[in-house]
């Protein structure tokens, strides 16, 4: 049989949406979702909230869980496959020999069940107040203290005891982290 002759496997899923896996350009997955979330595509694209230092200041960045990669929902013979290729940002829809993979929906269910979770808790990621910390940097480093509020985004204040006494400092988030 010639390649042109080939027929495509069937399967009873063909019908129904299936997740398939986008490959985006580098550090192009967030332009890629954005302009196929435009032609009404529904996706999937895992983020990361992560704190890390830039300029000397701790902020917090959105970064792909998969880097390069993103979650499509598509159906086999509904769906317009054709412009997703020309789609910015987008590389390719990742393939079996030359037949798009699916991707098991309850992996992308738990993903995101996950990423909601991760969500929650990035909103309170670091500390509350009275929660204990260790300071792990400066002059006070290695000493236990008690988080007692934000002071901005990069600040924060914490209760020391120091000379029998509870002293109130202020000192960057980076240097805290939860007391073990």
């Amino acid at each position: 049989m010639s390649h042109s002759e080939r027929q495509p496997i069937e399967d009873e899923n063909d019908s129904l949406p299936r997740w398939y896996v986008v490959q985006c350009k580098g550090g192009e997955s967030f332009r890629a979702a954005e302009h196929l979330a435009n032609q009404d595509y529904e996706l999937f694209h895992p983020i990361l909230q992560l704190q890390k230092k830039r300029g000397g200041k701790l902020v917090w960045l959105d970064e792909p869980l998969f880097p390069h990669y993103l979650f499509i929902r598509l159906d086999r013979i509904a769906s317009n496959w054709r412009p997703i290729r020309s789609t910015r940002g987008v590389l390719r829809i990742v393939t079996f020999g030359d037949r798009p993979l699916p991707v098991d929906d309850e992996l992308v269910a738990l993903l995101r069940e996950q990423g909601a979770q991760g969500q929650e808790s990035a909103a309170n990621v670091y500390f509350r107040a009275g929660e204990k910390v260790e300071i792990t940097e400066g002059p006070f480093k290695d000493l236990q203290a008690v988080f007692a509020s934000h002071k901005g985004d990069e600040r924060a204040i914490v209760l020391l005891n120091l000379l029998n006494r509870q002293q109130q400092l202020e000192m960057p988030v980076a240097n805290l982290r939860p007391q073990t």
